[in-house]
């Protein structure tokens, strides 16, 4: 029907088709599995009627229903009001921006519960809706202050409260699987236990930070930012766009979202598709042995958020700024991969402004495992960088239904054992005249991008970086 949608159907049948393997093999190992729980990417829902059964399937967050949305949502209720009741950046796809599209085209009649989707599929494990806190806060519609749906903003965007669920805390035992899954993937006593939901909320719970460190969690999307205790909720800020979102245990994860390896990716299936083999192995290897690059991007274009083809997208975006477009898949990459570098450096140096000096950079995530660009970060920042562990987001999730369980006593103490079990990789910055220099050249490609969008979005004095692209280039100047 012209949107972008998710299987919901296929993903639980291969949800199910999991669990079954899983309780095979832990069978065979002697090991009885106790709990489950799940998490995954945020903003997405799905709808279940009074019987229990999905509506529709769900949309993605990648659809375009929402770009003509918010100017909709921004007039009846300011964006300076929404940032300082939910301290939450605006990006396009933020729930409370599809509910009201979903509004505004007609939801369907019969709908009676909205679900993220980790919650969904909770739900369809144990019939027990709820939605967990840390997945619930980068809908948008969570006052930051109370930890409670924002019922008020809610109300002034005519959106329907009562489809809510009931927001829970990660670690909550949502019972035993139904007796119908239980009986189908052979998993008799096992309870779901909610972790932190949201994918990023576990990789965070589930690195061993070092005290002063910050963290990118990296994969399709990178997640720049620190652990706190409190959110920070301010015009300057908001200005930056940045985000307070919730965090197991108490904790708040005050970040920005940067476009990650999802460039590269899109390339890569590009390039196979054009029957050009990039082995990602042999294409990092290649890149390793290149000169420094002469081109570079603004990685946050919006553009690239999602383009039918992204080489074409990349090379209006290096046309546009006067550069010339490489056609080696390796020095491509180099390309994306330096300009990750510098993005991420140019968050850090913003977030320090904020709250203080970084001492180091934790990376964790399937991006981790990327030798060059954990390097080139180092030298970017100038900060040293811890790199693992690769799947944090499953050790965080663990992690919760441990403590939840009784086998930690703390989120510290579960830390300790994580940073007692695995193996991180160092990466210590190198300063050359050839970083300055790139490092200056990156600046000023990102410098009109970010002043274009704090004037395009302006709306009543609040500067609005739709697809979070503020921050304050430089590197950081500790030594």
């Amino acid at each position: 029907n012209g949107h972008l949608r998710w299987n919901g159907t296929r993903i639980f049948t291969d949800i199910k088709t999991g669990l079954r393997r899983a309780g095979e093999w832990a069978r065979q190992l002697g090991r009885p599995i106790s709990s489950i729980g799940v998490d995954s990417w945020g903003t997405d829902y799905g709808l279940i009627d009074g019987d229990g059964e999905l509506c529709e399937n769900p949309i993605c967050y990648r659809d375009k229903r929402t770009q003509s949305t918010i100017g909709k949502v921004f007039e009846r209720v300011s964006p300076e009001e929404i940032f300082n009741r939910t301290g939450i950046q605006f990006l396009v796809f933020n729930t409370l921006f599809q509910l009201h599209a979903h509004v505004q085209a007609g939801l369907p009649e019969n709908a009676d519960r909205l679900l993220l989707i980790p919650d969904l599929i909770h739900f369809l494990l144990t019939g027990k809706a709820a939605t967990e806190y840390t997945n619930a806060t980068t809908t948008q519609m969570v006052n930051a202050r109370s930890g409670a749906w924002d019922h008020e903003l809610l109300a002034s965007l005519n959106l329907p409260r009562h489809l809510l669920a009931e927001i829970i805390p990660a670690g909550t035992d949502l019972g035993p699987l139904k007796t119908s899954v239980a009986e189908e993937v052979r998993l008799d006593g096992v309870r779901v236990v909610v972790p932190a939901t949201h994918d990023t909320a576990s990789a965070v719970i589930g690195a061993p930070f070092e005290d002063g460190f910050a963290y990118i969690s990296s994969g399709t999307w990178s997640l720049v930012g620190v652990e706190r205790d409190s959110p920070i909720i301010n015009s300057d800020v908001g200005r930056r766009n940045f985000t307070n979102e919730g965090g197991a245990f108490g904790t708040v994860r005050f970040l920005k979202n940067v476009m990650g390896l999802w460039i590269l990716e899109s390339c890569r299936n590009e390039w196979q598709e054009n029957g050009i083999d990039t082995d990602y192995d042999s294409l990092l290897a290649q890149v390793s042995l290149l000169e420094d690059s002469r081109c570079l991007i603004f990685p946050a274009d919006p553009r690239f958020f999602n383009p039918l083809s992204m080489l074409e997208a990349l090379s209006q975006h290096l046309t546009e700024t006067g550069q010339r477009v490489p056609t080696d898949p390796a020095v491509l990459t180099k390309v994306i991969l330096d300009s990750l570098a510098f993005r991420y450096a140019s968050v850090l140096n913003s977030i320090q402004s904020l709250i203080g000096t970084i001492h180091g950079l934790h990376i964790v995530g399937g991006g981790s495992k990327n030798d060059y660009l954990n390097q080139a970060t180092a030298n970017a920042a100038g900060l040293p960088v811890l790199a693992g562990p690769v799947e944090a987001t499953v050790t965080g999730n663990v992690l919760v239904q441990a403590i939840s369980g009784g086998r930690f006593n703390s989120l510290a103490e579960g830390r300790a054992h994580v940073a007692g079990n695995v193996r991180l990789k160092k990466f210590m910055p190198r300063q050359t005249s050839a970083l300055e220099e790139a490092f200056r050249r990156y600046a000023a490609i990102e410098a009109p991008w970010i002043e274009d969008e704090r004037e395009r979005h302006k709306v009543q004095g609040f500067s609005l970086c739709l697809s979070g692209l503020s921050g304050t280039t430089g590197r950081n100047k500790r030594g």
